[in-house]
């Protein structure tokens, strides 16, 4: 049993440019290495988000829920922001 497949894609042309760079460079030796390793960093991300979601983002949430008076409003946030802009904007 076959452990590939095969696709035919179709991509922008600074897309296929850019895999064709990538190859012509010597970096990668067919255009399907670069599309795996694409393909690969894509599902790290992914994987990266989805870890980041069930522990920092969910442990945030939950502590929020316990404790509701830890939340800051909408307007406290947006004057910190803005101060922080001002901040950025002043400085030499």
């Amino acid at each position: 049993m076959r452990s590939t497949q095969q696709f035919s894609i179709t991509l922008p042309n600074e897309m296929a440019e850019a895999v064709r760079a990538r190859v012509a460079s010597g970096e990668y030796a067919t255009e399907s290495e670069v599309i795996r390793d694409g393909l690969r960093a894509l599902i790290a991300r992914e994987q990266a988000v989805d870890a980041w979601l069930r522990t920092e983002v969910a442990a945030a949430y939950d502590a929020l829920k316990a404790s509701p008076s830890r939340a800051a409003s909408a307007s406290s946030v947006r004057a910190r922001l803005a101060a922080a802009q001002r901040d950025l904007i002043t400085k030499p």
